[in-house]
């Protein structure tokens, strides 16, 4: 049913779903190793389901909440207990680097905020 549902999110954003319509897309979106016209091949095809990371790359280019284009409309239904704040203490380096990043204008903390994002997605 994956396979379907990526197909159904190609279309729905204007795409043809075909491997190389989408192998161009995705690679163009993703920080990580690229990934060959055979992977997405087998996604089309139902064969295999991509990992998180990239589910969440093809969800975000496609327009769709990645829960929704992994398991369907149905699963995101199901869920039904409430979500309360975490609560996350923390101490040391991470309370310094914390209060720093405070202190910063605006437009450093974007600075650094995507700078940190971009190791996420280089080392996830």
């Amino acid at each position: 049913m994956f396979a379907e549902r990526l197909k159904q999110a190609m279309h729905a954003a204007g795409y043809e779903a075909r491997p190389s319509v989408l192998e161009r897309l995705f690679n163009l979106h993703y920080w990580g190793k690229p990934v060959t016209y055979q992977a997405v091949r087998r996604w089309l095809r139902g064969d295999s389901i991509p990992e998180q990371d990239k589910l969440q790359v093809l969800a975000e280019r496609l327009g769709i909440e990645p829960h929704v284009l992994r398991y369907g409309e149905a699963a995101g239904s199901r869920v039904g207990e409430t979500h309360g704040k975490w609560e996350i203490t923390i101490g040391g380096e991470e309370l310094e680097l914390l209060q720093a990043y405070r202190k910063l204008p605006d437009e450093q903390r974007q600075i650094v905020r995507q700078v940190m994002l971009a190791f996420l997605r280089a080392y996830a």
